[in-house]
């Protein structure tokens, strides 16, 4: 693997596994490094850019494979795109890997069992979904199908988000994606300078 070589880094998990907030600690690690990246927050795009789309099989395919050509088109232009998308389907997903180029697609499985997101259920959106007040909620109405063989997988019910954004930090430099051309590290970063340096809506 030749440094600084730009890649996908794409977080996929259940509904509030941690994938945003991992992305937001990674996006500002990569910028403290001088490297250009951009944050593709799944929510947000479908928001600003997909609106039109619902949550069928069809059209979350549609959203992951728009998203998927989004990056690679970055990853290939020097740029690190890092995608925090639920992703449901598998098959999908490897469509978006075959987008890129080797070595340029890098899966990250957010691991975290459906009791325990019911349990630290914050925005009341599994509550609901069990009641059948929200339709194809995925891990509910709507299957996942985790990552056969991600690169880096994180569990997020045993670990705390240090330790698992730690984890793929420390998967991204043992194999060259990140370098030191900046020695300041995301541990010398205050609340405020992460609140500041990440938005979940990436222009």
């Amino acid at each position: 693997m030749t440094r600084n070589r730009a890649a996908t880094v794409w977080l996929t998990g259940l509904p509030g596994a941690g994938k945003t907030t991992l992305a937001g600690l990674l996006e500002v690690e990569f910028r403290l490094r001088g490297l250009l990246v951009e944050c593709l927050d799944g929510d947000a795009v479908r928001i600003l850019h997909s609106n039109d789309l619902g949550y069928s099989r069809r059209d979350r395919n549609i959203h992951v494979r728009q998203i998927g050509l989004t990056c690679s088109l970055l990853s290939r232009n020097g740029v690190y795109p890092i995608a925090a998308m639920v992703s449901p389907f598998r098959q999908v997903r490897e469509q978006v890997r075959m987008l890129h180029e080797p070595g340029r697609f890098i899966e990250v499985f957010v691991c975290c069992p459906l009791a325990d997101l019911v349990a630290r259920d914050q925005k009341n959106q599994y509550a609901r979904a069990m009641r059948g007040e929200i339709a194809s909620f995925t891990g509910v109405s709507d299957p996942y199908e985790p990552p056969l063989n991600p690169e880096i997988v994180v569990h997020t019910n045993s670990e705390t988000i240090e330790q698992s954004f730690d984890l793929i930090k420390s998967w991204l430099q043992d194999n060259g994606y990140l370098t030191y051309e900046v020695e300041r590290s995301i541990q010398s970063v205050t609340a405020s300078d992460r609140e500041i340096s990440y938005s979940p809506i990436s222009t």
